[in-house]
């Protein structure tokens, strides 16, 4: 095999050298990502390991030796994962038996050169073995297939390609877009599951409008969202000056500098825009909790951002149903967000989504347009906010930052500073309510109990005394009234009606 010292020293995660007295005199080999990201200088969380034997026995040796978890992934391949805490870091250990025979077999087998190098645990982790020369593409920023059947073997490296390019900034080599683009249609007969997790992780990634169109340049988007397809020259009235699709990448692209506007990530050169820089005058009192919210991990570890992303890809999914032209020639898309939000469940269950995940694309999608028609009224009420977060509870923080970029991507470079700064304020209204006066105007503690209004005018359970306690909590919310005899009075009234 091909092996050459590493062009300069590499620095891997403090796990590996911990590994080592667990591998013992056993045959293991580092490969894939953690070596492409040493070369790359990038920090790296996940380990791949490749061995001769049985990976679920040794992966099981380190989730024990770590105090971590285990689990086993392909019974057909042997392989196996530990998740374990080393020093403050949360880390992934995946361990495969090799793909054939040897080493060299494995890094044949494996998708792009950048991720067929491996390096010896037991050996020099600077002696790199390199059979396709993954370290030249790597230092000449092209991506390139591993063997002429890698693409069509597994049609789901069509989808890792766009992504990967886009992650490490690498050119796409012509035979292997030929490849994605002949054998990636193949990701229909691939399980729903691969194709979800790797289109999520893509929307979650850097570029994610730039991985759209490219995904769509190559014919695979609308194999995955084919709700797209409709939207495609759909015209639109002022203020929009893009169509349904152009104006869905745009808010796509204006989301990913919202997100980056408000994260760690933020920079003076990423914040220059003024649109943006606006953001930062008005909302950055709200930063933190922001932030909190998008690193939520959800509980199957797919992102937050991911699923902001499929929103904003969906969010005007319903508009070519409900297109309609009137007399003047205006057009209108009435009740768009409702049949987009049914659209969207539907997509939601093709990608085997959580049902957490399926409540929140759905809401999202459904409740987008509430603070644009909240833009209307000279100052927002409390009646308002508190019904804002009533429809929408936690995903109207989703809400506010897909509005942002909903409102950006509707007028393009055509941004109108008054009108922008309007709707920052609703927002700000709407966050203001949600994290500085939650107890007083989005959740007041409540003033009556469903038994004491029931035993007060004589009740029985059911649906009245449900609609009383809105109303109630509502005049609380609005600060009309304020005591248990104040709600009992204005129950006796509304019940009398």
């Amino acid at each position: 095999m091909n092996e050459s010292t590493a062009p300069f020293t590499l620095e891997y995660p403090p796990l590996v050298a911990a590994l080592l007295p667990i591998i013992g005199t056993g045959e293991a080999y580092l490969v894939g990502g953690a070596v492409r990201d040493a070369l790359l200088r990038r920090p790296s969380h996940d380990l791949d390991l490749a061995t001769p034997d049985d990976g679920r026995r040794l992966a099981k040796q380190i989730a024990n030796a770590f105090n971590g978890a285990y689990y086993p992934l392909d019974p057909e391949r042997k392989v196996g994962r530990a998740i374990l805490d080393y020093e403050g870091v949360r880390y992934s250990v995946d361990v495969a038996r090799f793909r054939g025979d040897s080493l060299q077999d494995d890094l044949y087998g494996r998708d792009f050169t950048v991720n067929a190098i491996a390096a010896p645990l037991r050996g020099d982790l600077q002696a790199l073995i390199d059979p396709l020369d993954g370290v030249r593409d790597l230092h000449e920023k092209r991506l390139r297939r591993c063997t002429p059947d890698s693409i069509r073997n597994d049609p789901i490296r069509a989808l890792r390609a766009v992504r990967q390019s886009l992650q490490f900034k690498l050119l796409i080599e012509r035979e292997t877009r030929a490849d994605l683009r002949e054998y990636g249609v193949g990701i229909v007969h691939s399980s729903p599951e691969r194709v979800r997790d790797e289109f999520m992780t893509m929307l979650g990634g850097a570029k994610p409008q730039a991985a759209l169109r490219a995904l769509d340049s190559l014919g695979l988007l609308s194999l995955i969202v084919p709700e797209i397809d409709a939207m495609r020259g759909v015209p639109q009235s002022a203020p929009h000056i893009y169509d349904v699709w152009e104006h869905t990448l745009n808010v796509i692209e204006r989301l990913d500098g919202v997100i980056t506007t408000i994260s760690p990530q933020r920079t003076d050169e990423t914040a220059a825009d003024g649109a943006l820089g606006l953001i930062v005058y008005l909302l950055d009192i709200f930063r933190p909790q922001l932030q909190a919210h998008l690193e939520a991990a959800l509980p199957n570890g797919r992102s937050v951002r991911a699923l902001l992303m499929l929103a904003a890809l969906l969010h005007d999914c319903g508009k070519p149903a409900t297109r309609s032209v009137s007399e003047n020639g205006r057009i209108h898309f009435y009740r768009h967000e409702l049949i987009g939000a049914e659209m969207a469940e539907v997509r939601a269950e093709a990608l085997r989504l959580s049902n957490e995940e399926t409540a929140r694309l759905v809401g999202c999608v459904r409740h987008h347009m509430r603070p644009m028609h909240l833009r209307n009224a000279e100052s927002l009420s409390r009646r308002a906010i508190y019904r804002f977060w009533k429809a929408t509870d936690r995903l109207g923080l989703d809400v506010c930052l897909l509005t942002l970029a909903d409102y950006l991507g509707v007028v393009g470079t055509h941004l109108q500073v008054p009108e922008w700064l309007a709707h920052l304020q609703v927002v700000r209204a709407l966050l203001d309510g949600y994290f500085n006066r939650h107890a007083e105007v989005v959740a007041p503690p409540p003033l009556l109990s469903g038994k004491l209004l029931m035993d007060a005018l004589n009740l029985a359970p059911g649906k009245l005394v449900g609609q009383l306690l809105e109303q109630i909590a509502e005049a609380q919310a609005v600060g009309e009234i304020s005591t248990s005899e104040e709600a009992l009075d204005l129950a006796r009234r509304l019940y009398k009606k």
